[in-house]
């Protein structure tokens, strides 16, 4: 699987005195098994940018490609496209809307033309991966807890078994013990199905602690494509120039380095905040 985007650019308001650049000249790939995080401050590109990966957004300048083949292309299936790049948006919950929970993560296999039985059973296993109980099944997803309700969102989403998922701030408007649950979730989904994960997020800490990737997006430009840890110790001021920041251990760690304390540079993690806390006491 290669997902390809290849300077694209969109515009809102184009050839009208509103015009403005939402996203402008992004290229990068997304390959089998990677995780991805994406961060940037609000109104930098980043959720217009994920729509277009699987085609909600069209292009209008540059490429997207699936597999070798452009999306944009006019006998490109856009429909079958769209279950194959799974997309959960910023508030998942907005996008329930069935009676029940059962009926709601059948949706969208039910529309891939499958039979009764293997809708079901796609329904069934998704909502037993992402850890919603048999009981739950046939309660309206409304009377959900918010975490529970973005697991029924993501279900949906996985049970149109896609070849890579993007979540745009799943974490959004959650306490922090539902974060903690659904991020163990998302790397859960991802170990288990090996599937490319694309996680849009405002936390430094979240990507630092789960992506292997990092893009940062600012002004619409995708101005760094790298490491998570050679993002954020080698860009450090131009991130909070951006209005960006680094991982809480980070900055600890620069705050001891600046007392004259050995600590590293580049922990980002809080597994090597503490290991470096310990090596430094002994």
């Amino acid at each position: 699987m290669s997902l390809i985007v290849n300077h694209v650019s969109y515009y809102y308001n184009r050839n009208t005195a509103m015009q403005s650049k939402a996203v402008d000249d992004v290229s990068f790939v997304v390959q089998d098994g990677e995780f991805i995080g994406l961060i940037g401050q609000t109104g930098s590109g980043k959720s217009t940018l994920v729509q277009h990966l699987n085609g909600l957004i069209k292009t209008q300048e540059g490429q997207i490609c699936f597999n070798g083949e452009d999306i944009t292309d006019s006998d490109f299936d856009l429909r079958a496209f769209r279950s194959r790049v799974g997309l959960v948006f910023q508030y998942p919950e907005h996008q329930l809307f069935e009676e029940d929970v059962f009926s709601d993560v059948c949706f969208g296999p039910r529309n891939l033309g499958l039979t009764k039985s293997e809708v079901e059973l796609r329904a069934y296993e998704a909502l037993k991966q992402v850890g919603i109980a048999d009981e739950s099944f046939y309660q309206s997803p409304f009377d959900l807890s918010g975490g529970e309700k973005r697991r029924v969102a993501i279900a949906g989403v996985l049970a149109m078994k896609p070849e890579v998922l993007i979540l745009d701030e799943p974490t959004a408007g959650l306490d922090p013990r539902g974060r903690d649950e659904i991020l163990s979730l998302i790397r859960k989904l991802h170990d288990q199905n090996n599937i490319p994960i694309i996680l849009v997020s405002h936390s430094m800490d979240d990507v630092a602690e789960y992506a292997v990737s990092l893009l940062v997006m600012h002004d619409g430009k995708l101005v760094y494509d790298d490491s998570p840890r050679n993002v954020f110790a080698e860009h450090r001021t131009e991130l909070e120039e951006m209005g960006l920041s680094v991982p809480e251990v980070n900055k600890i760690m620069h705050l001891l380095r600046e007392k004259g304390i050995p600590a590293p540079a580049d922990a980002i993690t809080i597994k090597e905040g503490v290991e470096a806390c310990l090596e430094i006491l002994r």
